[in-house]
């Protein structure tokens, strides 16, 4: 039996499998695709994830192969420069294909001893008192698929048997399906052609054309990607009545020619597909002991390139929380914090989406609506605001405590034993304390404690969870152990 089997091996899977075998959990990916996807539909990484990252010491990998964007246009693609001073020590969004992401990450995962199957479709589940059965399509058996009461099986089926079982399949999630799990929201009502192609027009033309249609239709482009490849976005015709059939070649250049009389002789693709701008939020994270992370709870439109961001930090919210369920620490309700956490941060997301895609409409109003709204970004205020909102700089959880920072995430500072970060990357918590007096004796199986000082920290001592968020800030001993057993169980002695 696994400890837990991670269906869905995107970003939001496989981050999630790493935390969960950096506090050695016995993790099992499956995946119904025989190889990674090539399609780069997430081409960035915001602040919070590069945070996320570091706190792993992972994301010097990243920086070696990403670009770091510093020009704004992260809200309703309004090209505002972003403020100094934003509380983050990574004011960037790090440009990285999604394909690029999903490699370093499985790198990551496999390399801490995460087991990663491809070409396995689940099919079927069922939960009991000790865990949950998974039914695979295909031949095969598994040496560890142990017994499966009450579990249905088809000929040449395979069973595995999990503690728990975490659903990151995507918007079309099998695993949110099999669990009967409702997904209100809207449909598509307008959809649009994401491709990368080669092209035979030459740069002026492309700006030329780009600049005379970007008036009106922001998502219309061409970007270089190298090789003389390039990137491209255009309305498409109406919204598929099967979204699983992939559009064609002629479907984009005939979107092309119809918004910017000319199809730039594009030829030759890598793949063409569609998006649409559904909005969707799973009316539950967790049925027993099969949760949902990422798209496969919340979909949305791609405006902010937010979503898979929004999936990393699902995974990084409930990576430690799972890893101290299935390994016996974990205090009462730990579990379903993810859940109280997670799922109004999405509701969020998914509403600043809603206002971004109206103002990168074409209607009259729109365009009045974002010229307002380009005029209020002037104010730094506001244009602080809207980029901590989209990057998850300003997302603070509802955690009990006095002080401004409980709940928020805790910025990168300088310490006299290093970066802050730097003291995160077994997915352990800290305690930082300046007074010299506080202990986390009984709890050192599961928190470090660190008696350091630092000018950046208005605090005398910070108690951060395995996530970096808050849990506490004070100078009592009965108060912090308290905040202790609260979220890092009972003491070992």
């Amino acid at each position: 039996m696994f400890d837990v089997i991670v269906v869905g091996s995107g970003p939001t899977g496989l981050m999630l499998a790493g935390e969960l075998r950096l506090h050695g959990a016995d993790v099992l990916v499956l995946d119904k695709e025989h190889e990674p996807t090539a399609e780069v539909r997430a081409p960035g990484l915001h602040a919070r994830s590069a945070e996320v990252l570091d706190q792993r010491g992972l994301l010097e990998k990243f920086l070696e192969v990403g670009q770091q964007v510093r020009t704004g246009g992260v809200f309703a693609g309004l090209g505002k420069e972003w403020p100094e001073g934003l509380d983050t020590a990574h004011s960037y969004v790090l440009a990285v294909p999604q394909p690029v992401t999903e490699r370093l990450l499985t790198e990551h995962a496999v390399g801490l001893g995460v087991e990663l199957r491809r070409g396995r479709r689940v099919v079927g589940l069922m939960q009991d008192a000790e865990g949950v059965t998974v039914e695979l399509s295909g031949p095969g058996e598994d040496s560890r698929s142990g017994p499966a009461p009450g579990a249905r099986s088809g000929a040449g089926s395979t069973r595995l048997r999990a503690r728990y079982v975490v659903g990151c399949d995507g918007g079309r999630s099998t695993v949110r399906k099999l669990l009967g799990v409702d997904f209100p929201g809207e449909p598509s009502r307008v959809e649009t052609l994401l491709a990368e192609v080669s092209l035979t027009a030459s740069p002026q033309e492309l700006a030329e054309v780009m600049a005379k249609v970007r008036r009106t239709e922001l998502k219309f482009g061409a970007m270089p990607v190298g090789e003389g490849v390039h990137r491209v976005v255009v309305p498409a015709d109406g919204v598929a009545e099967d979204r699983s059939v992939p559009p064609t070649l002629e479907d984009l250049r005939s979107q092309l020619r119809a918004y910017g009389g000319t199809d730039f002789g594009a030829h030759s693709p890598r793949w063409i597909s569609r998006f649409g701008d559904a909005t969707r939020l799973a009316e539950r994270y967790r049925v027993g002991r099969v949760l949902l992370a990422g798209d496969a709870a919340h979909i949305h439109p791609p405006a902010g390139g937010q979503g898979l961001n929004l999936g990393l930090q699902d995974a990084f919210n409930l990576g430690w929380k799972l890893a101290a369920t299935v390994g016996g620490w974990a205090p009462d309700g730990l579990l379903d914090t993810y859940e109280s956490e997670r799922r109004p941060v999405a509701a969020d997301v998914l509403d600043n989406t809603r206002a971004q895609t109206l103002l990168m409409s074409t209607g009259p109003g729109a365009l009045a609506l974002r010229a307002l709204m380009s005029r209020l970004m002037e104010f730094d205020e506001v244009n602080r605001h809207l980029i901590e909102m989209v990057t998850a700089l300003s997302t603070r959880y509802d955690i009990d405590g006095g002080h401004e920072l409980v709940g928020r995430r805790l910025k990168d500072i300088p310490l006299k034993a290093g970066r802050l970060y730097g003291q995160l990357h077994a997915g352990r918590g800290l305690l930082l304390d300046q007074t010299g007096r506080l202990s986390a004796a009984g709890w050192h199986s599961r928190v470090d404690q660190l008696a350091d000082t630092s000018e950046e920290l208005d605090a005398p001592a910070v108690l951060l969870r395995p996530d970096g968020h808050v849990a506490w800030v004070g100078e009592d001993q009965a108060e912090l152990r308290d905040r202790l057993a609260r979220w890092f169980g009972a003491p070992t002695h």
